[in-house]
């Protein structure tokens, strides 16, 4: 089930092949020293990072999920992996509602 998630982090390394740089992590990008210029993600780095984010916490539930199962891992443990890949999931899901939206809005727009 996760792999089928894994293809939209396609769209990540994609971009990378164009010649954008994405990076793995969620934080925003900060002002190098020296330079005069702050810089800002673009809005696909933004939802790249939103998704390996994603994909990282299910697969983290998933994986305490089978050490329960083996009896290796805490209850508190894999309920706390669940719980944080379901809020990840219905955030990925509120922002692609949120999207499709958009476009459908824009797409009733007349020219």
């Amino acid at each position: 089930m996760i792999d089928a998630i894994q293809s939209v982090g396609a769209f990540s390394a994609m971009k990378e092949v164009e010649g954008t740089n994405l990076t793995a992590s969620t934080s925003l990008a900060m002002p190098v020293a020296g330079a005069s210029v702050p810089q800002s993600q673009s809005f696909a780095e933004v939802l790249g990072n939103m998704t390996t984010d994603a994909i990282r916490s299910m697969k983290s539930a998933e994986g305490a999920s089978l050490q329960a199962v083996r009896g290796e891992a805490n209850t508190r443990e894999v309920i706390d992996a669940v719980m944080n890949a379901e809020q990840s999931l219905q955030t990925a899901i509120a922002i692609r509602d949120k999207v499709v939206s958009a476009y459908l809005e824009i797409a009733r727009m007349q020219i």
